[in-house]
Order: structure tokens, then sequence, then C-alpha cells
């Protein structure tokens, strides 16, 4: 079992978010051997915060916004701990999240280990309890991270609000990668991906636990069509640059994709059948044709950015090589 982690904690321009977090950060059962907070707000409201607790260790991500990944690596290049455990500014941990983790690495193999991260919703504790962070056959991923299946299961990727990885594992596979801009989707599965693919298990513990409260964007909000686009443009992104062009998870997520879109114009077309009112029959073709168009659009990106991605996290390790030389 790993005895000892760093927790990083990666934001941007939630202050009072953070002191919540470090809060419930400092009530664990098991300590956190440190704390470190990385900031990209362009502002001093998260620093002034953090010295409020002096044994928590601030760090800044002048990189820009949009570069949660990046912020990761910073706060986890130099770590010394068996373990690197990642919590989102706006996630509270429950106050045996960290032992749970920790414990959850008692079997040699694994490689990362993921928890729960509660929403608050009704129900949400046996929605896909059976199909946690599972990478589908068409290239598609499965979520359902608030589930709770009762015990510890296999997982193939992680939520990054909540997530942990073994250090030497992270050395091992090249340290975190940032292909992912704009609302940083799929920068935590790229982490996964790689932690299977060297051979390591990831495993979901249940019992360590988070509640998500999900916090104001930076820009636009949660699930609307910017945040659509970035989906579609990082995962084909992820699936080239964890798996690569050769693997049939690829070509099957493209066809997945085409398929997709057209059943979104279909459904608009029929909106036209089945709603009254020229504005309702008009709104339901729109909104097909909108969300179809986002999501071949953000494909079609993402296809041209995969033919040679750049890592942004890259800058964050050169400078550490630097110093250390």
């Amino acid at each position: 079992m790993a005895t000892d982690a760093v927790v990083v904690v990666a934001t941007y321009r939630r202050p009072d978010h953070v002191r919540t977090c470090i809060e419930h950060l400092q009530k664990q059962t098991v300590a956190a051997s440190r704390i470190v907070v990385v900031d990209a707000s362009p502002d001093e409201l998260t620093r002034a915060v953090v010295a409020e607790f002096p044994e928590v260790e601030y760090r800044r991500n002048d990189l820009g916004a949009g570069l949660l990944a990046a912020s990761r690596a910073i706060g986890s290049h130099d770590a010394t701990e068996d373990v690197v455990a990642f919590i989102d500014d706006d996630a509270y941990a429950e106050p045996q999240w960290l032992a749970e983790l920790l414990a959850a690495y008692e079997p040699y193999d694994v490689g990362a280990v993921g928890g729960r991260a509660s929403n608050g919703q009704a129900g949400e504790e046996r929605e896909g309890h059976d199909r946690i962070g599972r990478l589908l056959p068409n290239g598609r991923l499965t979520g359902n991270f608030g589930a709770d299946p009762g015990r510890i299961v296999d997982a193939d990727h992680m939520l990054g609000a909540n997530m942990s990885v073994r250090t030497r594992v992270l050395a091992e596979i090249d340290g975190i990668h940032d292909y992912y801009p704009g609302t940083c989707l799929r920068e935590d599965s790229d982490l996964a991906l790689r932690v299977r693919k060297a051979g390591y298990r990831i495993v979901f513990a249940p019992d360590a636990a988070v509640l998500h409260v999900a916090g104001d964007y930076a820009k636009g909000k949660r699930f609307d069509l910017r945040y659509r686009f970035y989906g579609a443009r990082n995962h084909i992104l992820l699936l080239r640059t964890t798996l690569g062009w050769g693997d049939p998870h690829v070509p099957r997520y493209l066809a997945s994709v085409v398929a997709s879109t057209a059943r979104e114009s279909v459904s608009g077309i029929r909106d036209w059948g089945t709603k009254s009112g020229g504005t309702a029959k008009l709104r339901g073709i729109g909104g097909g044709m909108i969300r179809s168009a986002v999501d071949l659009g953000g494909t079609t990106v993402g296809v041209l950015s995969a033919l040679r991605p750049v890592d942004r996290a890259r800058e964050v390790y050169a400078r550490d090589r630097r110093i250390r030389q």
C-alpha cells in the first residue's frame, strides 16, 4: 500500500472554492505530506487565500488560462511521495478521501486510483454503477463517476476532479501531457489511458469520495456548445496521442461521429412533424443541425490538430530539467 501523497489543487479564479477545498483537505483522517495549489489566475485573490494556510504551498502557472493539465504538471513534476493526488478546486473531500485512495494501491500492479465525485443528485449512486470509467469498443468513454458500486472496481479512465497516480508510474509514462485546450476535456483520460498502456491497472475506489460542486467555468457554461465543440475536438486527439492512428478504436470512433451527427440531423427534421407552431419546428431543426455541425466541426479540427499535436506541459518539464542541470 502507498503510504504518503502530495495533493495538487489546480485553480483559475475560484478563490472561495480554493479556501473550502483546503479546509476539507486539512480534515483528512490521513494527512497529506504536502498540499500544493497551482494558480493560473490573472489576479492575486487566490494567492491571498492560500496565505491563510501557511503549511500549503502556492505555485504560479503563468502559461495562461485553459491549461489545467500544465497546472497539474507544475504541481507534481518534483514529487517524491508515493502518490500524486489531484483534486479540483471545486471538489470537497470527505474525511476518509485520501486514506481510501492510498489503501486502494495495495495491489502492486495498481498504477492509478480514481475516486467517486458526488454531484449531489438523487439516485446518482446507482446510475451506471456497472459501467464506470470505461473505454468502449467504439472509442467513446463512459463516465458515471458519481456511482457507488459498493466495492473497488477496475476502470479504464478517471475523472480529473478526483484522481491519483503512483509517482514512479507518472515518471515512467513521461509525466503529464497537455494537448487539450478550451475546456480542458480529456486531459484526465490522457493520463489514465497511458497508465493502462504501460501495463498497470486503474481502479475506482468509491469510498474515496468528494462532493463536486461544479464551479463556474472561466469562459462559457458547462455543457454549452463551446463545451461540446472542445469535447469533440479533444476526444479524437486523445485517441490519437494515447492509442495511435492504427488502433481500431480510432476508425470506430470516427464512424460513430458520422452516425451520431446524422441522427442529430434526422432528430431535428423529425421535430418538424411532431412539434406544433412554426417557431418550435424551426427551433427543433436548427438545434439538431447546430449540434451535428458542432460535433463534426470539433472532430475535424481535432483530426487536423492530431497531425502535429502540441504538448504545452513540455515547457514545465523542460524548465525543470534546466534547473536541475
